[in-house]
């Protein structure tokens, strides 16, 4: 009895403003499952064009990830408290179609960011997860990212108060010795 092998090919390409749909519908459907998104409600597609357009900046991309040329997730980086000392500090963000989620798409994604960080000129990366979202703040813990930081119930999701973990990671090491300190 033979097998058939299937192929599926991955690209993970600079997302195009005709993606926008597509990344505003994986991100839509987060928004019920109160875990990765503070929205509340559906976002549309007009209130992420401002969104997109600050992204064209190519220190700070949005990626889409296909699957055999169907967009099955998508990863930003963001400016990082925008004041300049911040600069080479991005904060990421990973959202995975709900069909696709558990099958390493997001360690795609990541694996991607941290290998082309350092030529987006960053030095570290943050990302604020949900204390409750514990797929998510493992998949960073795997690739060290570590608790930088928690601020308790400072999130109201339907009347449930909720922590935000703050997950960082260095990209360069830092000048300064632990001896030093």
């Amino acid at each position: 009895m033979s097998q058939t092998v299937v192929r599926m090919s991955m690209q993970i390409r600079d997302a195009v403003e005709t993606d926008l749909p597509t990344i505003v519908d994986i991100y839509n459907a987060a928004v019920p499952g109160r875990m990765a998104t503070a929205d509340l409600e559906p976002i549309s597609v007009e209130s992420r064009i401002s969104w997109y357009q600050e992204h064209q900046d190519q220190t700070r991309p949005v990626w889409v990830i296909e699957l055999d040329q169907q967009i099955v997730g998508w990863l930003s980086f963001q400016i990082f408290y925008n004041r300049p000392a911040y600069n080479s500090t991005a904060e990421l963000s990973v959202y995975i179609h709900p069909d696709y989620q558990g099958q390493g798409i997001g360690k795609k994604l990541l694996t991607e960011a941290l290998r082309r960080s350092p030529q987006l000129g960053l030095k570290a990366l943050v990302a604020l997860i949900f204390a409750h979202n514990q797929p998510s703040l493992k998949l960073f813990e795997s690739f060290d990212f570590e608790h930088w930081g928690y601020l308790p119930r400072v999130a109201d999701l339907d009347g449930i108060e909720r922590d935000l973990v703050i997950m960082g990671r260095h990209l360069i090491p830092s000048k300064i010795s632990k001896s030093e300190t």
